[in-house]
């Protein structure tokens, strides 16, 4: 631009000021007819042609009286001599500001429509009425929105209304795949022919298990567009029907006044609830700007047009791409992590960029780097499953685990399977064969014998989170309940980097052979959808039961590894016994073959070891034989049973009497 040329700013400021002197002259004649004075001459210059004002009254629709109310409107705020003005046109100093009554009688063209609430000025709050009580309708103040004064002055910012429930979504880099859908969106778009302009745009609704994705392909489409996005979660919406059309009108201006789309998020909220269902139908149904939907699965609508496009997470090769690429970038690149994080952890962009920030900053150099990624990536899905499973905290180690020879041979196969599944389904090609790729396991065992902590061991092993869900508080005794409650779990779990343990199976499991009514059905669709959900789902999905026995054989056969965990015999009950006090606790002369011939579950030993090393804290000493004794009377009571003669003879107690 030459020096000669004015910039916007400076065109649209004299435009504002002209528009002001126009009204400002239809006063002053108005005035010194009024007084019966010679009316002054009207101004003569030229107004700037694409000015703020032009664009809002051709977007709105106002007519050449309206054009000058919202001027006079914004003239008083503008310029301080005109309240005076407006007192002097309206013969009462007391009404030093704008009224439909000085307009009708001042300003040209004057039509009673203006200033109806269906009219543009009131409908889209381009000004505010502000009407007494006693005070008649024509001679209440007129002011002019906050949010459209800035806007005829240059300045864009987001309606305070708005601003507390809407945000601006950044454009970030896609990958291949979402590129592709984020064109699909703006081709179709681009389809609506001219002579259907004044029909809404369809809604595109994206379904994703990422919402993040999902943001990230629609502010790319919108930025090809040229338009900004903002999204607002459902939840935000008001159930009141005044408060709704507010909202909605409000939206449709800043949507015109700053080019926006809107991302309408509904993830989280309960779709069975029919208040729910139609206050967002209501909203999609007004709104007529650009409106994209994010959700998990379809919305059910509506009688608008919507398109539907599904987004999967990157695709492994993408990941590993990102990965590397955003790794080069780095002073210090890890030594081949990066395969296996893409084989365990399914994260998108925004969660790669930040498992790499957080990565990072606190590692210390180039093996450290490869141990701070894998911690943070393994981070990422633990805000979506804390309110729906207990995380457990990892201690135990293979040293802890005894176990036969064979079992313990499985759990270490159950482990090289987690850790090479990468190499074996990606690389090798068996995860275009599989049904699944998820790595299923059965433990199966009484209680206390050891299946916990054979979860927490190899959870431990693999530096994977362990989160342990109850079966009998999943299951529901409605129809569809059941699913609708495994099916969170597993999707806050979709990025793969967790370990679930399903314990109390027998609540859901149970020999189905014999379908005697529609719960049996029903029960059997349960068990399918979450040995389906199991097989699919990326990491190790392990299901714990008292009972094998109560299990069909036919859903026995689509686990792929069983470990039975036998009630531990006396020698495996000694080790139990040398192992169960960390080597920070003292302790002296325990009979660990006494104590071996207590016929109890390695749990059991547990209670009885940490009852101890309390009773040793209180008296000052190390662990004694005197501490466990009664701690073995407590833990025997606790489980009501009795002990043998040849138990209590070994510690040397006094059978009761």
């Amino acid at each position: 631009m030459s020096g000669s040329e004015s910039s916007w700013p400076d065109l649209n400021h004299r435009a504002i000021a002209v528009a002001v002197a126009e009204v400002r002259a239809a006063l002053e004649i108005h005035v010194a007819r009024a007084e019966g004075r010679a009316t002054p001459p009207k101004p003569t210059q030229t107004v700037p042609a694409s000015s703020a004002l032009d664009l809002l009254c051709s977007t709105f629709g106002l007519s050449s009286f309206e054009r000058a109310i919202l001027v006079l409107c914004a003239g008083v705020e503008l310029d301080a001599e005109l309240s005076g003005l407006c007192a002097a046109a309206q013969g009462n100093s007391a009404r030093a500001y704008p009224t439909f009554s000085l307009a009708m009688a001042a300003l040209p063209e004057p039509h009673w429509s203006a200033v109806t609430p269906a009219a543009p000025l009131r409908r889209w709050h381009l000004i505010e009425v502000s009407q007494q009580t006693g005070v008649p309708f024509v001679v209440s103040p007129l002011s002019i929105d906050e949010r459209v004064l800035h806007f005829l002055v240059g300045v864009q910012y987001t309606d305070d209304r708005l601003a507390a429930v809407v945000a601006p979504v950044r454009s970030e880099d896609l990958v291949p795949s979402h590129e592709a859908v984020s064109s699909r969106i703006v081709t179709q778009w681009s389809r609506r022919p001219g002579s259907d302009a004044a029909q809404p745009l369809a809604i595109i609704q994206l379904c994703s298990p990422d919402a993040a994705a999902s943001r990230s392909i629609a502010a790319a489409a919108c930025r090809e567009i040229g338009l900004n996005l903002y999204s607002m979660r459902a939840d935000a919406l008001p159930f009141a029907a005044s408060e709704l059309d507010t909202l909605v009108r409000l939206w449709e201006r800043e949507s015109a006044l700053s080019a926006a789309a809107m991302l309408l998020e509904i993830d989280g909220l309960d779709r069975n609830d029919p208040r729910n269902i139609s206050n967002i139908s209501s909203f999609l149904e007004r709104v007529r700007g650009p409106v994209l939907l994010s959700a998990r699965d379809p919305w059910p609508l509506l009688y608008r047009a919507i398109w539907t496009f599904e987004v999967a997470k990157p695709a492994p090769h993408e990941q590993r791409e990102v990965w590397a690429r955003l790794l080069s970038a780095t002073s210090v690149a890890p030594n081949g992590c990066v395969d296996r994080m893409v084989s365990q952890f399914n994260l998108g962009l925004p969660a790669i960029r930040q498992s790499l920030a957080s990565a990072v900053q606190s590692a210390a150099g180039r093996e450290d780097l490869a141990a701070e990624l894998w911690r943070a990536s393994r981070s990422q899905s633990r805000p979506r499953l804390e309110g729906l499973a207990q995380r457990i905290e990892l201690h135990a180690t293979w040293n802890d685990l005894v176990l036969p020879e064979t079992e313990t041979s499985i759990l270490e196969e159950i482990a090289a399977n987690v850790y090479h599944r990468g190499t074996v389904y990606n690389t090798w090609g068996f995860g275009n064969v599989e049904r699944g790729q998820g790595i299923t396991a059965l433990f199966s065992g009484a209680s206390g014998t050891g299946k916990t902590l054979a979860a927490e061991v190899l959870a431990n092993a693999l530096s994977l989170d362990l989160y342990r869900i109850d079966l009998s508080s999943v299951v529901s005794k409605y129809i569809g309940e059941t699913e609708k409650n495994l099916r969170r779990v597993f999707d806050a779990a979709e990025h793969g980097g967790a370990i679930l343990f399903f314990d109390e199976a027998d609540a859901l499991f149970g020999k189905r052979s014999e379908v005697k009514d529609s719960h049996d059905r029903y029960a059997n669709i349960e068990v399918s959808y979450l040995l389906q959900r199991m097989e699919a789902y990326r990491g190790l999905a392990i299901l714990a039961t008292n009972m094998k026995s109560a299990l069909d054989s036919a859903f026995l056969r689509r686990l792929r590894f069983v470990v039975n965990f036998p009630f531990p015999d006396a020698q495996q009950r000694a080790q139990i016994w040398q192992r169960i006090f960390p080597s920070n606790t003292p302790v002296e002369d325990l009979d660990i073959g006494a104590l071996a011939k207590l016929n109890l579950a390695g749990g059991n030993i547990r209670n009885i070891a940490l009852s101890s090393a309390f009773r040793a804290a209180k008296a000052g000493t190390a662990v004694r034989m005197e501490h466990i004794v009664p701690s073995v009377r407590s833990e025997y009571a606790k489980i009501d049973k009795p002990l043998t003669k040849e138990e209590i003879a070994g510690l040397g107690m006094t059978a009761p009497g």
